[in-house]
């Protein structure tokens, strides 16, 4: 079917099509009238959550949620707070809500769930998309009424926003109320097993302790290596004494022995002079002699007994030295003692501080949670409040008008294209061609036939002449 023969069907139905047409666009027109008129009213939220896990304490806020804002919606289309909104504004107990649900209820459901699902199928919740405001709009035949159901609606999301708050807040409360007691219980045994410690050895701080411990084994170390040194140089002192006397540096050093040795070199000159002028029997050689004698004798007791202190020193430091070591190895026996028990007792210190800091930290964010429990501050503000429309938002006369314009138009040239479907006729060469596959030898023009043998033939007026 090319475009000549669509105009020329149309032409045909011309009739049909603007009977359809008409009465298309006047049914729509009437039915306008006579729709009942709705009014839409929006209140509308703006919101400022963010988002405070009750536990640990972290922030994040709301844009960092995925789906947060259509979880807002979902929660204004819930059925918590369609029934806050129901029991808020006391629509139960209106008699024409009554009535209406006396009518239409089978007696399946009772009037708040009955009344929840009307009011929800004329309610809409839009969130904006860049923003984190939401329109809340309700339509209803009473402009007043629609206003007050929307800022109902309004109310009631705050209302139960702050409860969804609330709730998790008191239980995270409550937890860390619990967690308090277990901590306090475990602080008080930290406490009380390192004051055990503490009094069963004696100490109330063990670094001071070790600071002094640890300068007396410092200073025992030192005296006994100074002892070692001395009781060295003693011995060696003691056995070159014991083997050449008289080279002995401490013996020829001892003032007695000196004064001795100088009187013994002038006793034996004149024991030598005297010997020389004088016989063995001559009482002055006899003195010499004698004098000589006495004094090596007194030189040698000297020596002896000076040879005798310098072992006795000797004796004196090793005996010092064994003292030493024995005060030193207790005093490390005693250091390590104390090395061991800072050890214990700075595990016994760092359980308390641990359990101190875990108490502390808990008391802090049981004493948050216990106010932001208590709080009743919302985070969805009122930004816009609903008031009552002046104009309906349905029926719309003129978009209605519109499109049963344009479904009338689309109606009636359906209903022409099926009628020639039914009843198929020829209209031009084109329709003879394609229908009865003959060729048109000619066209002659003649006056237009009658209506009956118009309907016989099966054709109507056309401007052409019939194709032979």
């Amino acid at each position: 079917m090319n475009l000549s023969q669509f105009l020329l069907i149309l032409r045909a139905h011309l009739k049909v099509i603007l009977m359809i047409f008409g009465v298309t666009v006047l049914a729509t027109i009437i039915a306008s009238l006579l729709m009942t008129k709705q009014y839409k009213a929006t209140a509308s939220v703006v919101l400022n959550y963010k988002a405070n896990d009750p536990v640990t304490g972290l922030v994040v806020t709301a844009q960092a949620l995925p789906g947060y804002m259509p979880t807002q919606v979902d929660i204004i289309n819930s059925r918590g707070v369609v029934l806050r909104v129901i029991d808020d504004m006391k629509l139960t107990e209106q008699p024409s809500i009554k009535e209406s649900f006396a009518n239409d209820n089978g007696g399946n459901t009772d009037i708040r769930n009955w009344l929840a699902d009307v009011l929800l199928k004329n309610l809409d919740a839009v969130a904006s998309k860049d923003s984190s405001v939401i329109d809340i709009t309700y339509k209803a035949a009473d402009p007043q009424f629609a206003a007050a159901v929307a800022n109902a609606f309004a109310e009631a999301y705050q209302q139960v926003s702050v409860q969804l708050k609330l709730d998790p807040t008191r239980k995270a409360s409550q937890y860390f109320n619990d967690q308090i007691k277990v901590l306090r219980d475990d602080f008080e045994k930290a406490q009380t097993k390192l004051s055990n410690y503490q009094q069963t050895h004696g100490i109330t701080n063990v670094d001071n302790r070790l600071d002094v411990e640890n300068n007396r084994l410092n200073d025992l170390s030192t005296q006994l290596v100074l002892t070692q040194a001395a009781v060295s140089e003693a011995t060696s002192r003691r056995n070159q004494a014991k083997g050449s006397a008289a080279d002995s540096p401490d013996v020829n050093a001892n003032p007695l022995i000196q004064t001795l040795k100088a009187n013994l070199a002038g006793a034996e000159s004149r024991f030598e002079q005297a010997a020389r002028r004088l016989g063995v029997n001559h009482p002055g050689y006899q003195t010499a002699k004698a004098e000589v004698d006495g004094l090596r004798a007194q030189l040698n007791s000297a020596i002896a007994s000076t040879s005798a202190s310098v072992g006795t020193n000797a004796t004196i430091l090793q005996k010092r030295e064994s003292e030493i070591r024995a005060e030193f190895d207790a005093q490390k026996i005693k250091v390590l003692e104390l090395n061991r028990t800072r050890d214990e007792m700075s595990v016994l210190q760092r359980d308390l501080d641990s359990a101190q800091r875990a108490f502390e930290l808990t008391s802090q964010r049981f004493a948050q949670t216990n106010l932001e429990g208590q709080s009743n501050q919302s985070d969805v503000a009122l930004l816009a409040s609903a008031v009552p429309p002046i104009k309906p938002s349905s029926p719309k006369l003129l978009i209605n008008t519109l499109l049963s314009i344009f479904v009338g138009v689309i109606l009636g040239v359906a209903a022409a294209l099926a009628l020639e479907l039914i009843n198929r006729r020829v209209r031009s060469e084109e329709d003879l061609v394609e229908g009865l596959g003959i060729q048109v030898l000619g066209q002659l023009a003649r006056p237009a036939p009658s209506k009956t043998r118009e309907k016989r033939l099966g054709f109507r007026r056309n401007p052409k002449a019939l194709g032979a």
